[in-house]
């Protein structure tokens, strides 16, 4: 009987044999979950331990993890999705003050699929979720493309969302829809008094920035600061800095190219914001963080991005202004699509990939 303990002790994570270093801290890879479908996003039920997870598959279902036992098992209540190309279940996103879990996703809709925002609460044994939609964002399009989105709630109680422009470029610039933006809503899914366009005529005043393609990145850093990361076309991936009521360009200015070839717009326009960070080519940036932990002390304050092309975590070593001074790339040997990457409470880092896996960094001696 104990020979049979210590082997579930064993074998109830996979460590990856091979030990990785960075800034001289070595580190492992643990994994905690593999499905078979791309697991869009996660979030901690307890922000002080790291002992049970949400998480989302794309084609519709919202998972449990127990981090300790690594069970897993459904979670009935989500919404119904519209599944095409890049639709589905997205971002998921822990309020830990009021206990309210909120979750973005593709919502089929009879004037073609949109984003929207779901907001409810867990039952007391984790294994359904009750609410209803909280927010519809106008951003309909029949095509499965370019949805966006992650949330994030800042100090103050509002939420930010982040809307893709559905693959009709030109109305990242239109303030009469909310493709291409970020949005900031009240905890009641509606137009803060103080948003920016809330007295421009025929503007939708849930609007906060506009001329996004189609960001997928989205947190608030430990010094307030709103970052966003979105997808080019081919190249010109960018990093911004959100401000109230700013225009980040898109596609009147751009890096990247038409993916035949041709350039898009410029790269410059008076009243247009010039992105932190742009890569070309693509790395193809979904979710962010800036680690905040202890356990790398050598990666604090840097940013992460957990990219699609040719995957791999990529890590920007910024100074006190977000000017780089220098950027690497780790886990490009696994062949992944990294789809999310946060710090856990524990401090350890932990990543989604469109594979269906859920993978943790743990440092080693």
């Amino acid at each position: 009987m104990k020979y049979i303990l210590l082997l579930v002790m064993v074998f109830s994570s996979q460590t990856f044999a091979k030990d990785y270093i960075s800034e001289g801290q070595k580190f492992t890879i643990e994994k905690l979950y593999e499905g078979k479908d791309v697991i869009w996003g996660f979030d901690f039920l307890d922000p002080k331990a790291a002992n049970e997870m949400i998480f989302s598959e794309r084609d519709g279902k919202l998972k449990y993890l127990d981090l300790k036992t690594l069970k897993s098992f459904d979670v009935a209540g989500a919404p119904k999705v519209f599944i095409e190309s890049q639709g589905g279940l997205l971002d998921v996103y822990i309020d830990h003050k009021k206990e309210d879990v909120y979750l973005t996703y593709s919502d089929p809709d009879p004037k073609g699929a949109t984003t929207s925002l779901f907001k409810g609460k867990l039952s007391a044994d984790k294994k359904t979720l009750t609410g209803a939609r909280l927010f519809q964002a106008q951003a309909f399009s029949t095509g499965g493309e370019h949805f966006g989105s992650r949330i994030v709630i800042d100090k103050d109680g509002f939420i930010f969302m982040s809307v893709g422009e559905r693959n009709k470029r030109e109305h990242a610039q239109d303030l009469i829809t909310h493709q291409g933006k970020v949005l900031r809503l009240t905890k009641e899914g509606k137009a803060p008094a103080d948003n920016p366009f809330v007295k421009t005529k025929d503007a939708l005043p849930e609007i906060w920035s506009l001329g996004h393609r189609n960001p997928q990145g989205l947190i608030i850093d430990p010094d307030g600061n709103l970052i966003e990361a979105e997808f080019g076309p081919r190249g010109g991936d960018e990093v911004n800095l959100i401000k109230k009521g700013l225009n980040y360009g898109w596609p009147v200015i751009t890096y990247g190219k038409e993916y035949w070839g041709p350039s898009i717009g410029t790269t410059e326009r008076t009243g247009m914001v010039q992105p932190v960070f742009h890569w070309v080519p693509s790395i193809n940036p979904s979710g962010i963080m800036i680690y905040t932990g202890t356990v790398f002390p050598k990666f604090s304050r840097n940013l992460f991005l957990a990219t699609l092309n040719h995957g791999h975590l990529h890590r920007v070593v910024m100074d006190k202004n977000m000017k780089m001074i220098k950027e690497e790339k780790l886990l490009d040997d696994l062949g992944e699509r990294f789809r999310q990457v946060k710090t856990g409470p524990d401090g350890l880092i932990y990543l989604s990939t469109d594979s269906g896996k859920l993978l943790r960094l743990k440092p080693t001696k």
